[in-house]
């Protein structure tokens, strides 16, 4: 998954940003998976961009009004 601009996330509605929500934390439990067992990811920087993209998601839902805590 590419990185997510902040213009792309307020844009979207929020049964969208539930999807992408998803997408990334089950991608970010894959790769600490990887890291436990002592394999090196592939991207090692992906790590912080997922958990940045996930702080954006809920700040974007947040800020719309959305008081359901993921």
């Amino acid at each position: 998954m590419a990185i997510i601009r902040k213009n792309e996330l307020i844009q979207m509605n929020e049964k969208v940003l539930k999807e992408k929500m998803n997408e990334l934390k089950l991608e970010l439990i894959k790769i600490n998976a990887q890291r436990s067992m002592g394999t090196v990811p592939e991207s090692p920087g992906r790590i912080k961009e997922i958990k940045r993209t996930i702080a954006r998601i809920n700040t974007i839902k947040k800020l719309k009004g959305g008081s359901e805590k993921v």
